[in-house]
């Protein structure tokens, strides 16, 4: 399925299920399907209600949240309501998690993006974060200011599902809800140009993770380690490479960072961007504002954003 977080009648996000180029809003399904005790603990801790309709209620609720949105998809096809459902295009999108609890990212994790970046290959994987707040959805708008040394990095956002903690690495895929597409927009001029560097800083500025357009979820991505992923600047190929080329594939990502810190419903985890960003090119290309970029990972879908 593909999995939508959009704008309900009250403002509030709701899940939509994407079928046919329409969205079938899930969210009553979602706000009264089965839940934990320790799921509700964890959201309401968040100030997230049992009956919220919005994704990190349906990732909460697990394989039974997912049950239900699959029964509420088939009663509306019986009934013919997919018909009457709002085209795609007509349609307010948010990131598919709007706030996640957390966003885990990776550093230098393909080989020749290593190489550009001048550093040797680590033997464990760079753990750095971008701060929720920094999330927006897909067709938004980076600003510019204050950055002026802006970049890109396309990148495969996996999308956790379930607590998880201490994961044996060949169970990883067992807490995977599913796949979105992520930019790691970066401020490089407080990651590189002064000491210490301020990693996590340079990639948590307002707007500064453009996600979306979807979930796809895990069933309809076997594989992750053999998608295509591109970005496009104002048409022209920036990045064009495989997650194949990841140093430290998903499921290994997955048992290291669980061994510290539990991974909850909602949470990012954004794997690494290959070769071609705007930092190391000859000269270095920065953004502007006017810019338009089209990011798209195979299976997954595609996320355009502006700079503004």
């Amino acid at each position: 399925m593909k999995l939508v977080s959009h704008r309900g009648p009250g403002r509030e996000p709701r899940v939509g299920v994407v079928i046919d180029g329409r969205v079938l809003d899930v969210g009553d399904a979602v706000a009264s399907s089965a839940l934990s005790e320790h799921a509700a603990d964890v959201l309401a801790l968040r100030g997230t209600s049992r009956q919220d309709p919005g994704m990190l209620r349906l990732l909460a609720a697990g394989a039974q949240g997912l049950a239900a949105v699959e029964a509420r998809v088939a009663t509306a096809r019986a009934a013919g309501e997919l018909e009457r459902a709002p085209l795609l295009a007509d349609v307010e999108l948010l990131a598919p998690v709007p706030r996640p609890g957390k966003v885990v990212a990776v550093g230098r994790n393909y080989g020749e993006h290593a190489k550009e970046a001048g550093g040797a290959t680590q033997e464990q994987p760079r753990i750095i974060s971008k701060l929720p707040s920094s999330v927006i959805g897909p067709g938004g708008t980076v600003p510019t200011s204050p950055a002026l040394k802006l970049d890109f990095e396309v990148e495969l956002a996996v999308v956790i599902g379930a607590f998880a903690r201490d994961v044996p690495r060949e169970r990883a895929f067992e807490v995977v809800a599913g796949y979105t597409v992520l930019d790691d927009v970066s401020a490089r001029e407080f990651q590189f140009d002064v000491s210490p560097p301020q990693t996590t800083f340079a990639k948590s500025f307002d707007g500064f993770c453009p996600m979306g357009p979807w979930l796809v979820t895990r069933d309809e991505v076997p594989d992750p380690q053999h998608l295509r992923l591109s970005l496009h600047l104002n048409g022209e190929c920036m990045q064009d490479a495989s997650t194949a080329e990841m140093i430290f594939p998903v499921d290994l990502l997955i048992a290291y960072v669980s061994r510290f810190m539990t991974l909850e419903p909602g949470d990012v985890l954004a794997t690494g961007t290959p070769s071609g960003v705007g930092a190391f090119r000859t000269p270095p290309l920065w953004l502007k504002r006017g810019d338009r970029l089209r990011l798209e990972v195979e299976r997954v879908g595609v996320l355009e954003h502006g700079i503004g």
